[in-house]
């Protein structure tokens, strides 16, 4: 074994290389850099689309289903989609740290989206609420086991410097995907029933049809289309430890669960919005529009944090995210809802990709799995206690009223800007690179 090797099997989660913390100070030609990621994460990104597309179409109409077709309480609802991510936020760890422990990530992801592919044909028979959340459940199975080694599969195949155009890349196609699927819906909902208010069985059977096709594609494009990275070392098997992953990133993760906790989920979005009086249609078109912004956004942001370095790109956009939730608080009418909803795509578009980025610059190449999945992982529990908090900030509970439709919206924001200066304080341990 040569010294380079011997010194990056030794290397423990918290000797990052320097230029994985920082700015490159040399960046190639962007064209020339987006040509040269490797098939695998275009691969990835193909399959994010495909898969988006199949997911948006039902997902989004699943909740309308269940209540006008199956009669389901909202209470009912709010169980299957609570189960739903919480199961695939436990198995996101444990995938994670599989594809650590085996050394593969292609074929585990390969395995959850196949399962997730499956689950869809079923939505066609379903006809009770234990049905639908069977399906949906193991839907979600799909999603846990696949993400972590999905992130860490493309995290290993590109250099620290093109990192994060590659995730903003995979960003972008993901959103695209998920702005196609919504549009398709609303398309065919408006071609099946027109402008009847309920949603119709026949309607959420020849949906579920449509979306099986971009499903089974994306299985394929993943499976013939990426590959494993070449390993660079051999290091002992990973233990599923926090401790383990690292300072930098126990303390990212700290930044992170601030930021969360104000971050409830987008249904207080179109809440808000209906709140101050916009259609159901016209909800609908606002969700697509905004993941239109948030994949036109991703990859130039992902790009930039090549450039300018991660922590700048997170920090521009949690103060972005704080404006616009400070925006929805004081929102008076639709139309500002939906002008500041588009602007919340920008807040994606410059985050997500590169939050991802900077965790497969935080740890070495054989914890990458583990990190992904325990920072989906985290991600996924704190969304829980983050909507708990804003429900009771919004309504209340038992004799008490609440704050009202803008309380949630005002803790988001301090919650942002709180992790913005824990971000922009938080130092880094920087180590050299590993001796040639």
């Amino acid at each position: 074994m040569n010294k380079q090797t011997d010194n990056q099997s030794k290397q423990s989660p918290d000797e990052v290389k320097s230029s994985e913390l920082e700015p490159t100070e040399k960046t190639s030609n962007t064209s020339a850099a987006i040509r040269s990621l490797p098939r695998t994460v275009w691969a990835v990104s193909l399959t994010s689309f495909l898969m988006d597309i199949s997911s948006e179409m039902v997902i989004n109409v699943l909740p309308l289903f269940l209540s006008n077709v199956l009669g389901v309480k909202t209470n009912i609802i709010g169980l299957i989609e609570g189960v739903a991510e919480a199961t695939a936020s436990i198995l996101k760890v444990f995938s994670g740290w599989i594809s650590d422990r085996i050394g593969s990530r292609k074929w585990l992801a390969v395995f959850g989206y196949g399962l997730s592919a499956l689950t869809k044909p079923f939505f066609w028979f379903a006809n009770t609420w234990h049905y639908v959340a069977g399906i949906r459940w193991t839907d979600r199975v799909g999603k846990g086991i696949r993400t972590a080694p999905r992130d860490a599969l493309v995290a290993d195949n590109v250099q620290a410097q093109h990192r994060g155009l590659a995730f903003g890349l995979h960003r972008a196609a993901d959103t695209a995907g998920a702005m196609i699927g919504l549009l398709t819906s609303a398309f065919l909902v408006w071609r099946l029933q027109g402008s009847n208010q309920l949603f119709q069985n026949q309607t959420f059977k020849t949906i579920v049809l449509i979306s099986i096709v971009p499903a089974f594609l994306a299985v394929l494009a993943l499976a013939l289309g990426a590959e494993e990275a070449k390993k660079k070392s051999t290091v002992q098997k990973p233990k599923i430890t926090f401790k383990g992953l690292g300072k930098n990133f126990l303390i990212f993760m700290l930044i992170v669960g601030i930021f969360d906790l104000g971050n409830s989920s987008d249904a207080f979005l179109v809440l808000r919005a209906q709140e101050r009086g916009m259609s159901v249609l016209h909800i609908l078109l606002m969700l697509a529009v905004f993941n239109m912004v948030y994949a036109l956004v991703s990859t130039p942001a992902g790009i930039l944090s090549d450039k300018v370095g991660r922590k700048r790109m997170i920090v521009i956009g949690w103060v972005v995210y704080a404006l616009i939730y400070l925006g929805f608080a004081l929102a008076k009418t639709s139309v500002h809802v939906g002008l500041l909803y588009l602007l919340y795509g920008l807040y994606y578009g410059l985050t997500y990709g590169t939050a991802k980025a900077m965790v497969g610059d935080l740890v070495p190449d054989y914890l990458r799995g583990t990190a992904y999945g325990t920072y989906n992982a985290i991600l996924g529990i704190l969304d829980f206690p983050a909507s708990l908090i804003a429900g009771l900030l919004w309504s209340g509970f038992g004799g008490w009223a609440g704050f009202g439709p803008s309380a949630p919206f005002y803790f988001g924001a301090i919650m942002a800007l709180l992790a913005s200066v824990g971000l922009v304080f938080w130092k880094p341990a920087k180590q050299p690179e590993p001796a040639q």
